[in-house]
């Protein structure tokens, strides 16, 4: 039976359990939550909804119930389902029901985020910007008309749940909602105003009767009975605890990597650190962990936060287009299935800790007589130690714990990664390179002529376009009398970009950071004798998500000044035209339907100017591989494909390395048709659209590196303990493995590398050691050569014989999968 076969199967049956037919009691105690009077340790993963697409929600959630997950976790996007008062959309990527049930179908549980607040990297936090123009608001305070809007909408998604019977107290899969959002971090900013907002925001989650618990996370003072909960990357070591003996000890946020911002280098975190902070959690009676994210996805349209790439926590354990991302994602399973391992001693004995060194110490669960589980941790960052526990010797690499279901055998090492890693590998489908299929479409640079908004001042940014454009021209007239003289434009900002245009020519632009928020353009400009017309674009990449009082963040122009030989003229306070977006927005070129209402030239016909529109059309990528759209060659804009963006792009932002932080965008096959597809590129800057390409997607190659020391696959742990209880005897099987896996539909079509001695490198470089045995390639390809999976065990019987004896024998194997 397939792999994938019997998961499916196992997931019917277990969905049986989830859905069932009547409702499931979940309460909590300070070891964990409980449901249905059991104690649960439970592992969760956060996949938002919008970030992927309906077409994507089954295979990524069958990925992380193959990991090891018990819950998915998602926030809940106030201003994508309400962008207007009462006008609700929860169709296509929103429609968050049919996420819910497609967790239940496959037999998890579900855990929402309601916030509504929620930061996330998510433009303006969640909220709709309409909040903005309520009179007297402030948001997340004790204040009646922000308390008034955030009710309705809580309330909203409650009884939207509640109609289709999707709460664990109906039968459904929610077992867990949150309130807020890490109001801990800005509550003190709020006064007197911040405890009572925080009292209330509890009362009402939990008056809304959902018959599940409710949390706060990095709410360390959360109100009884919402449970407070921990968010970062070392809850086992930071977090103070449960603010009541009867509440659990929750980790809502375990940071898999960090987001990142145009300019920034991706930041890695390791497998290995991952497994050590969630083990730590759990060894100090945690019961709760959520990978944040399990799955990022991709921030389409507008909807990514201030600087914020269009991808989102690629390095999680499914990557951006839901691909494994390994080591990480295997290693995370194998430390699940260890734990599990445990949960009889730990959520029914007696918990105890001890020292074991300066740096060492264990956490033992005692059961009966049998029943012992134990958690051995060396915080130590650069020695390996051996410590003894229990009369026995235990070796312990540096920061590291070790597992031990029965208190005896050490089913894991959370420094120890017995798990395949695999590359990802880009090919190209089609090159968009010829001429004569690329179409263009200047954008019109309007003066204050063309303008009807009119002010006496320089508007703020956000409030003007009311985030329905990243847009806001400034434009502005003004007389010179003096000819042949120097002049400089001077011009500060809040805006993330700016570009200035003087009498329709572009002079320069300038922009902002994630850490530098207040862009400055001092430029030289020639000016007519006579009126002269100065249009400053002002441009949003993201609104902020984040911080105290959201509802007084400025955007824009500050100040505007023309410096010449016989005076400074002050614009600041000067007779201002505005113009909200670009026409092209205003005409939706980027649809079908909006393309045809604007006349394309052909590519190259005229000369080239920032703010032009290109349109070409192409084939979909056969196969099922995922898609993507090569903009290296690009500077910065925005990407539609058949009407739907795809996201922003700022391929022109280098990172310290001098490399783009993002040049591949995500184009999901639900996005496509099979042939002629409308692509639109908006592109602000110098782009070269010949040089865009439609890649797909896949792992190639998988690479197993085991050593002696290395532990054996976690599941061969149960059958030793078995055996050892039964007949005292060593079970013999279990051994340190290489286990390889190519990606469905492919298998392994060549040995790329294969060493059984000492080869020196990893699965990136490697090359033969002083000892290697001759039999290690025929070896290999006899077990593995044609298959999907494959599994090699490190020993020297498998070799034939011991090549050099006395001397730690390692396996390295590098596959390629076709």
């Amino acid at each position: 039976m397939g792999s994938w076969l019997f998961l499916f199967l196992v997931g019917l049956f277990l969905a049986a359990s989830v859905s069932g037919v009547g409702s499931r009691n979940v309460t909590y105690d300070g070891r964990s939550l409980i449901i249905d009077g059991q104690h649960k340790i439970l592992f969760s993963g956060s996949i938002h909804y919008p970030r992927s697409t309906p077409q994507m929600w089954p295979s990524l959630i069958a990925k992380a119930k193959a990991g090891g997950l018990d819950v998915i976790e998602t926030l809940v996007f106030w201003n994508l389902h309400e962008p207007q008062p009462e006008q609700f959309d929860f169709s296509g990527q929103r429609d968050i029901v049919r996420f819910i049930k497609e967790i239940q179908a496959q037999g998890l549980y579900a855990c929402i985020r309601i916030g509504p607040f929620i930061q996330g990297e998510w433009s303006y936090g969640g909220l709709p910007f309409w909040l903005h123009d309520i009179p007297g608001i402030v948001y997340r305070s004790d204040n009646e008309p922000f308390k008034y809007q955030m009710k309705k909408f809580v309330s909203k998604i409650v009884n939207m749940m509640k109609a289709e019977k999707l709460y664990a107290s109906q039968g459904g899969p929610i077992i867990l909602s949150q309130i807020e959002n890490e109001y801990g971090m800005v509550e003190a900013a709020f006064r007197d105003k911040g405890p009572p907002y925080l009292r209330w925001a509890a009362e009402m989650a939990v008056g809304l009767q959902t018959g599940v618990p409710w949390v706060m996370c990095k709410q360390n003072n959360a109100p009884d009975p919402v449970i407070n909960a921990c968010n970062g990357r070392r809850c086992g070591e930071t977090f103070p605890g449960p603010n009541s003996p009867n509440k659990p000890a929750i980790w809502t946020e375990n940071w898999t990597s960090f987001y990142q911002v145009y300019g920034d280098e991706p930041d890695i975190r390791s497998a290995e650190d991952i497994a050590f902070h969630v083990a730590l959690f759990i060894a100090k009676k945690g019961s709760y962990v959520n990978y944040y994210m399990y799955h990022g996805g991709t921030n389409f349209g507008r909807t990514a936060a201030a600087y914020l790439l269009t991808s989102y926590y690629d390095q999680a354990p499914l990557d951006e287009y839901g691909l494994f991302r390994q080591p990480k994602w295997g290693h995370l399973k194998e430390l699940h299935a260890a734990i599990k391992f445990c949960l009889n001693p730990m959520l029914s004995g007696v918990y105890t800790s001890m020292a074991l060194g300066k740096s060492q110490e264990a956490f033992v669960y005692r059961g009966n007589s049998v029943d012992c589980a134990a958690f051995l941790v060396n915080n130590d960052t650069r020695k390996t130690v051996v410590v003894t526990f229990q009369d026995s010797l235990y070796e312990l690499p540096p920061k590291s714990i070790s597992i031990l279901p029965d208190c005896k055998t050490v089913a894991f090492n959370t420094a120890k990664l017995s798990t395949q890693y695999n590359t990802r590998a880009v090919e190209t489908s089609k090159k968009l390179d010829s001429i004569v299929k690329w179409e263009e479409y200047k954008e019109t640079i309007p003066t204050f002529d063309d303008t009807s908004l009119r002010a006496d001042m320089l508007l703020e940014h956000m409030n003007t376009t009311k985030d329905n454009s990243d847009y806001l021209w400034y434009t502005f007239r003004f007389q010179n009398d003096f000819s042949d003289a120097e002049y400089v434009l001077n011009v500060t900002s809040s805006a993330h970009v700016l570009h200035a245009f003087v009498n329709g020519s572009f002079v320069g632009s300038t922009h902002g950071s994630f850490k530098t928020k207040t862009p400055i353009l001092e430029i030289k400009i020639t000016l007519n004798k006579g009126t002269n017309y100065i249009s400053l674009l002002s441009g949003m990449v993201g609104l902020p998500d984040s911080g105290a009082y959201l509802e007084r963040r400025v955007a824009g122009i500050n100040t505007v000044k023309v410096k010449g030989e016989h005076e400074i003229k002050d614009f600041t306070r000067y007779s201002w035209g505005y113009q909200v977006g670009l026409l092209g927005e205003k005409l939706q070129v980027y649809t079908d339907s909006g393309s045809n209402k604007v006349k394309w030239n052909t590519y190259g016909s005229s000369t080239h100017q920032r703010l032009t529109w290109y349109r070409t059309l192409f084939d979909a990528p056969a196969g099922k591989d995922p898609v993507t759209l090569n903009l290296e060659s690009m500077g910065k804009g925005e990407a539609w494909i058949n009407g739907q963006s795809i996201g922003r792009y700022w391929v022109s932002f280098l990172t310290p390395k001098g490399i783009p932080s993002q040049t591949r965008y995500n184009v999901p096959r639900s996005f496509l048709k099979r042939t002629d597809n409308l692509l639109i590129i908006l592109e602000e800057e110098n782009g070269y659209p010949l040089g865009i390409s439609i890649d797909t997607i896949s792992i190639t190659k998988v690479c197993g590196h085991v050593s002696e020391s290395h532990l054996p696959p976690v599941i061969s742990w149960q059958g030793q303990n078995k055996t050892e209880h039964n007949n005292s005897k060593k079970h013999h099987g279990r051994r340190p493995k290489v286990q390889l896996q190519c990606p469905p539909g492919r298998n392994i079509s060549r040995i790329l590398f294969a060493s059984y001695g000492n080869p020196t490198g990893d699965c990136e470089n490697n090359a033969i050691g002083s000892c290697h045995s001759f039999t290690s390639l025929p070896t290999i390809e006899e077990a593995c050569m044609g298959k999907r999976i494959c599994t090699i065990p490190v020993w020297s019987k498998k070799f034939g014989n011991d090549p050099c004896p006395g001397i730690p024998k390692t396996l390295l194997v590098d596959a390629q999968c076709t």
